[in-house]
């Protein structure tokens, strides 16, 4: 349930904005019909759909735009005299833009990006515009290209469209999301969740539907599971009983049921699903027994019988993980030689102060669990272990140098790891490496703790720009690095490297 961020947004005349949201809806789905929705507070089913839809025109309407105003910079301005100059008019282009405008809905739609669940939610909705106008661009001048249309298609042309197609869908939609969630009009759109059963899982969800800025979620409340008690004090309104299920859905206008108890038997479980199915809810279970890599769940067919289970992840695609190994190497090459004046500064200074080797090897735990050795500018003095044996850094920890302080504080003591990421042992980002003495029992004493040996360590992760390094909670690390496994993109791996020189929490 975690995610990378949630977005602020400051409006002035909060009422004047929701006024215009209902006001255009008004006029889509009908004057009458709106004020009934918000007064009753009911979900009318064809609300997300309308909604939707007047967001398909809109995006036709911005794309239209772009399109000619990326005709009007490329041959109207100054820059039409750049490649083989052309005199072309806007009906020589009007068949480039009528199917380059049906072509990118296309493309939108098969990213999803005219789905109701995400109405509320931009970032969502904003990552699929960009993927989607990416394959867009390349498909619609490769295509082009190739048949020869007559007149020939400029590729500066289409340069500027992918930009500004891209840029006035990406600002359209934000103000359309924005103006959506500071209106009434986010109330009919919010699903209301009612948790059968309450556990752990239920207290983790519910907490994370509350902290969600944008609050798609609203939980309405909770009932005991069929034939046995919570399992954990419910921290959200208890709505009776389990046989009243029926008329619970009626009075609180329930949209989604969530199952977390799964302990039930069988025929209960088919006798909720049903009961969900008859009143058009949603019905959903909580994978508890699946408490690790759940977004690697899929529902696949062997010899004929559908069985539920863990399949691959991100990585473990060929393309995927040969696109990240790559950014790793140029990341490595160019890395070593940004830093290597900080390794000559860094290494004299520690010199200075505690006379020795200026280079640290350290063992470590990598992918697969094959050790390797970690290679760190010295921090602490030297024989820092020789009387405690292995063990976490703590904060102001009597072992540090004080430039070594200054050091772990900014990261530089990592700098020489570039050298590992290039010979392969380690990766740019990923789970922070541990050491074997210290992790010994870790497998047997945290759940799922050797799931993060899947994937390479990183000199950077999830979990350090979280502030969860040195001596933290284990148990949340290894949650972090089980999202960062999950939910890996190489946009994830750029983010993660940039707020590295930002986040500096616990760095001791």
């Amino acid at each position: 349930m975690l995610e990378l961020g949630k977005e602020g947004f400051g409006m002035d005349g909060g009422a004047e904005g929701s006024a215009f949201v209902l006001d255009q809806a008004s006029q889509l789905i009908g004057a009458e019909t709106i004020p009934r929705w918000l007064s009753a507070g009911q979900k009318d089913t064809n609300l997300a759909e309308r909604l939707l839809l007047m967001a398909l025109v809109c995006d036709a309407g911005v794309i239209a735009c772009a399109l000619l105003g990326s005709f009007w910079l490329r041959f109207c301005t100054a820059i039409h005299e750049i490649g083989i100059p052309a005199t072309v008019s806007v009906w020589d282009y009007a068949g480039y833009i009528v199917f380059g405008a049906f072509s990118l809905l296309c493309a939108m739609s098969y990213f999803k990006v005219y789905d109701g669940r995400r109405l509320l939610r931009y970032q969502h909705t904003a990552e699929r515009i960009v993927k989607a106008c990416a394959i867009w661009f390349v498909g619609f001048l490769s295509f082009t290209l190739m048949f020869k249309f007559e007149p020939h298609i400029s590729r500066i042309f289409g340069v500027i469209s992918a930009v500004n197609v891209t840029a006035g869908l990406l600002g359209w939609r934000y103000a359309f999301h924005r103006l959506l969630q500071h209106s009434k009009v986010a109330v009919a759109l919010r699903q209301r969740v009612l948790f059968v059963g309450w556990n752990d899982e239920s207290q983790k969800l519910s907490e994370s539907f509350e902290a969600d800025a944008v609050r798609p979620y609203e939980v309405a409340g909770c009932v005991t599971s069929p034939g046995s008690q919570f399992g954990l004090t419910p921290t959200v309104p208890v709505l009776g009983e389990y046989s009243n299920l029926a008329a619970i859905f009626q009075e609180q206008s329930i949209n989604m049921v969530l199952l977390s108890d799964v302990d039930c038997v069988k025929g209960e479980i088919v006798c909720l699903a049903n009961l969900c199915e008859k009143a058009m809810i949603q019905f959903k279970i909580i994978p508890s027994y699946f408490q690790i890599l759940v977004s690697g769940l899929h529902l696949e067919t062997v010899s004929g019988v559908p069985v539920l289970g863990v399949s691959q992840l991100p990585l473990d695609l060929p393309a995927n993980f040969l696109l990240k190994r790559v950014v790793d190497i140029i990341g490595a090459i160019l890395g070593l030689i940004i830093s290597a004046p900080l390794i000559a500064i860094f290494g004299l200074l520690v010199y200075i102060e505690s006379p020795g080797p200026i280079f640290y090897r350290q063992r470590r735990m990598g992918r697969n669990g094959r050790t390797f050795d970690i290679i760190k500018i010295r921090s602490m003095r030297l024989n820092a272990e020789s009387g405690t044996g292995a063990r976490w850094c703590v904060k102001d920890d009597p072992r540090r140098l004080r430039v070594g302080a200054f050091m772990r504080a900014w990261n530089i003591d990592e700098v020489p790891q570039f050298w590992n990421v290039l010979e392969g042992e380690m990766s740019l980002v990923g789970p922070r490496p541990e050491r074997p003495e210290l992790i010994e029992n870790f497998k047997d004493e945290i759940p799922h703790y050797n799931a993060r040996h899947n994937a390479k360590p990183g000199i950077t992760g999830w979990a350090q720009i979280k502030g969860l390094r040195g001596d933290t909670d284990l148990s949340e690390r290894i949650r972090a690095d089980l999202f960062y496994l999950e939910n890996w993109n190489v946009l994830l791996d750029f983010h993660i490297m940039l707020m590295t020189f930002v986040k500096r929490q616990n760095a001791y």
